[in-house]
């Protein structure tokens, strides 16, 4: 009954990807997918989304501030993106007097638009399949140090041929399919980026960490921005004499609105996915990782909460840290019971005993065994890893001893010292001995383990903050880190011939390969799906769904009386606000511009549901919804809330 059961799991979770909506694809390889696309309901061709030799999708979408994607929505540089996504340049432009959090901000004009330093947004030129030049030179004989050097090398040159005129150009070498394949990615970088509007934080983080991941949702998770450069149009630093960017492509924006059974694409910039990895990095993630630094989130969480429950500068101060913290703390929830609902540990080694029994006699047998071994060797030091990250790297006061900087304007030591207390004491009971540094187990002795008093000296005095952080960065740069290092190296290496061993392995399957902050397609349709026995989710939610909610007495469902007012006024119960589909996406996509069957905007990707979250590692088609914010509700929110409907004129409408 088991083996049966491990089969069927094996025929949804490892089905070709022609028969679900699973896949990130890189856009230059595009061609490659056109046909499914096309038979899905997509109206435009390969070279309408990647082109090199005109102005395509591409060119309308970018990589915003390194970690989220935004999109181009004017022909003078207009951008949209996530309110997450630009939270912490609203947050520094926020205080007591100017709650631009609380509030919003609309610039009224463009002298009004806010500069953001540090902020940039870039555009792809062009990427290319350099597998072969990276690899010139290459010999079987020569050992993995040597193949290293010579990609770097190879890689130094090919990005700096790419990047030799300047102006902005940046690239990048990335390994896909873990070395078997490598890509060339030149970028365009602009420096000058300015926060023209963002709603009240009621609206754009509506529903607060209760309602992330979740569905249904009703989040205007939006902000806007807009790129300036040059007179020449090319990237500049911040001055007054620069002017509005005018790209070779922007979106045109449909208000025809979206269906259960519509074709949408999501183009975008997915971070990090392990879609191929051996089942005791599941089993670790699973039963180990997650459940560990939930716990620990959870205690910090719950110590920003309370001071910020008690005062709205200290709730400005750590609004963006809680945000930044709680987000993949809510994530990894819904990852575990995902990846144990799913029974994927079991699911994996299934297939790794049938691709064992096949690989006899090849260069690839015995590779899942291998892996074993070295996941054995590695997952002891890297959970020591994992808690020095989460526990006293997590302590501003430490980061401060390791000459860190923390900006004082979002820094309040109450909150600080109890993290440091808890943490200390997580970190110590968790951990053998032999992780942690002689100095830590001295001083653990000297205060005979009272944490509370070790915490008042450490604050007191520089050189015991000092002494402190200097020895547990020590031990973690020289002890832990470069150990995980050296055995992450082997097994990606090992990865390496897995990879390749899998795709002989079922070579009538389509690979895609994982995500790594590179701009990506995907592609499916608007639907809803079944989280449990006898319940349905509709894949739309409205205004409607906003005031079934609202509660002026719990601050995340605390609307604008505005919101209420015209809700009142009638003629908006069933304003769109989010929808779901079964684009495949991660973090990263955050701010993605989600695309109808034309390439016209209709939505802005934001999230997952919860009970998909675990599609980092295996998607399951009929669970994992990406969740978009309706364009249609951003239009309505900044003519009748923002009343900056000046920003509609310079849009391109349809339907």
């Amino acid at each position: 009954m088991k083996r049966c059961f491990i089969l069927v799991a094996l025929a949804t979770l490892f089905s070709l990807p022609l028969q679900a909506d699973e896949g990130m694809w890189l856009p230059a390889l595009i061609s490659e997918r056109i046909a499914d696309m096309q038979a899905k309901g997509f109206r435009l061709t390969a070279e309408d989304i990647y082109s090199v030799n005109q102005a395509s999708l591409k060119d309308a979408v970018v990589l915003f501030g390194g970690g989220c994607t935004g999109e181009l929505v004017s022909d003078e540089g207009l951008l949209f993106t996530n309110h997450h996504c630009g939270y912490s340049y609203i947050q520094k432009h926020s205080s007591v007097e100017h709650d631009y959090l609380k509030d919003g901000f609309w610039a009224l004009n463009r002298s009004q638009e806010l500069p953001n330093p540090g902020l940039t947004v870039r555009f792809l030129e062009k990427m290319e399949d350099v597998t072969k030049v990276v690899l010139k030179g290459y010999k079987t004989k020569m050992t993995e140090e040597q193949r290293q050097a010579l990609v770097k090398k190879n890689a130094e040159k090919l990005i700096a041929d790419a990047t030799r005129d300047g102006q902005g150009l940046k690239a990048s070498v990335e390994a896909l399919y873990y070395g078997n394949q490598y890509f060339l990615f030149v970028f365009r970088e602009y420096r000058d980026v300015r926060l023209v509007g963002a709603p009240p934080s009621a609206i754009g983080k509506f529903g607060g960490e209760t309602d992330n991941w979740m569905w249904p949702r009703h989040t205007g998770d939006f902000s806007i921005f807009r790129i300036y450069a040059g007179a020449d149009n090319l990237p500049a630093d911040y001055s007054e004499n620069n002017v509005p960017y005018r790209p070779r492509k922007s979106l045109k924006i449909s208000r025809a609105g979206v269906k259960e059974g519509d074709f949408t694409f999501v183009y975008g910039c997915p971070g990090s996915t392990q879609e191929y990895v051996h089942s005791e990095a599941v089993r670790y993630i699973q039963d180990v990782s997650d459940p560990e630094k939930i716990a620990l989130r959870t205690t910090r969480l719950n110590i920003m909460k309370k001071y910020m429950d008690q005062s709205q500068a200290v709730r400005i101060q750590y609004s963006s840290k809680y945000a930044s913290v709680a987000n993949a703390w809510k994530k990894w929830q819904g990852e575990e019971k995902g990846l144990r609902k799913n029974k994927v540990v079991p699911v994996k080694q299934d297939y790794e005993a049938r691709f064992e029994e096949w690989a006899r006699g090849t260069r690839y047998a015995w590779t899942t065994e291998m892996l074993q071994n070295l996941y054995a060797q590695r997952n002891p030091i890297y959970r020591a890893y994992e808690y020095y990250n989460e526990t006293v790297r997590a302590v501003e006061r430490i980061q401060m001893g390791m000459g860190r900087r923390v900006d004082p304007k979002d820094y309040y030591q109450p909150i600080d010292e109890e993290i440091f207390v808890a943490m200390m004491e997580a970190f110590d009971k968790a951990l053998e001995d032999s992780y942690k540094p002689e100095y830590f187990l001295r001083k653990r002795e000297e205060y005979s383990g009272d944490m509370l008093a070790w915490k008042d000296a450490v604050f007191a005095d520089e050189n015991e903050c000092k002494a402190l952080s200097e020895a547990l960065d020590r031990h973690y740069s020289q002890k832990i880190l470069p150990v995980v290092r050296e055995l992450d190296r082997a097994i990606t290496l090992r990865y390496r011939d897995y990879m390749q061993g899998q795709m002989e392995f079922e070579n009538e399957r389509t690979f895609y390969p994982d995500a790594d902050l590179t701009l990506r397609v995907a592609y499916g349709k608007v639907a809803g799906y079944r989280p449990a026995d006898a319940v349905w989710y509709n894949p739309v939610s409205t205004l409607r769904g906003i005031i079934e909610k609202d509660n002026p007495d719990i601050f995340d469902y605390n609307i604008p009386q505005a919101l209420r007012d015209i809700y009142a006024q009638g003629g908006h119960e069933d304003q769109p606000v989010c929808f779901l589909a079964t684009n495949h996406t991660t973090g990263g996509n955050s701010g993605s511009p989600v695309l109808n069957e034309w390439g016209h905007l209709v939505g802005i990707n934001f999230d997952r549901v919860w009970e998909g979250t675990m599609s980092d590692l295996v998607y399951d088609p009929e669970i994992c919804r990406n969740i978009s914010l309706d364009v249609r509700y951003i239009l309505f929110i900044i003519q009748e809330i923002g009343h900056a409907g000046y920003l509609l004129d310079e849009m391109h409408f349809v339907d």
